[in-house]
């Protein structure tokens, strides 16, 4: 069975451009004007994925990324005219899973949306990670610290997940940088140190543990107490 991909773009030559383009690969599509129409078709459960525009008159694509993350778990690729990294970030952390600037080619928005399209497959398949009393569900996109639930954003979840797919393997700035943020990821070089200091905000200070441990040099591992030694 096909998969079924929601097109929202307010814009109706390039709407019908993509809708074309996403039926010639052999996938169904769903059409939306707006952000309402869009997070509606989500909410409701008529796609596997979503290509939102950023800028959608009702609700802009970010509002609805953000909405829409807290019932679905779809890849949703954003579309912006805006190439800021203020931009890209807000996307990424409303829980947008990629995002393609315009102009852009159309194979490389098909190549990004089969990448995620195969994550989230790989993701549904995956068993929960768990880290002493730390439990990361991919499938759910929830994490809990001794039963407690924790929010994150979808860049501080895809940066703990990176973490505990490698536990105890310390991992270079550069090599988180690359599988978090992608390859082709233009910033701050920093920005790894910023979302660490966010997890460990989260998941370290409001409990009495040490789970990330700072490698001088080198980059960040994550060890549990257990594995680190008494680090209560």
């Amino acid at each position: 069975m096909p998969a079924s991909i929601l097109v929202a773009e307010d814009e109706p030559d390039l709407r019908r451009f993509l809708v074309l383009e996403l039926q010639h690969e052999g996938y169904d599509v769903v059409e939306a004007a707006d952000g309402r129409a869009a997070l509606d078709v989500i909410l409701e459960g008529r796609c596997d994925a979503a290509i939102l525009d950023v800028m959608l008159p009702g609700l802009n694509g970010v509002e609805v990324c953000r909405r829409a993350r807290q019932a679905s778990a779809i890849p949703i690729l954003m579309l912006t005219a805006r190439d800021g990294l203020t931009d890209k970030i807000g996307g990424l952390d409303a829980g947008a899973d990629d995002y393609v600037t315009k102009p852009f080619a159309i194979e490389e928005l098909l190549a990004r949306l089969r990448a995620a399209l195969r994550r989230h497959r790989i993701a549904e398949a995956a068993p929960q990670l768990i880290a002493g009393e730390l439990v990361l569900d991919p499938q759910q996109h929830s994490v809990t610290v001794r039963g407690v639930p924790v929010e994150l954003t979808k860049t501080e979840f895809a940066l703990l997940e990176c973490f505990l797919r490698h536990k105890n393997v310390v991992l270079s700035r550069e090599t988180l940088m690359n599988r978090v943020w992608g390859y082709d990821y233009i910033g701050d070089s920093n920005v790894v140190d910023v979302y660490v200091r966010y997890l460990r905000a989260k998941l370290e200070e409001p409990f009495g543990w040490k789970l990330i441990h700072t490698v001088r040099g080198v980059g960040y591992v994550l060890r549990t107490p257990a594995d680190a030694g008494a680090d209560r």
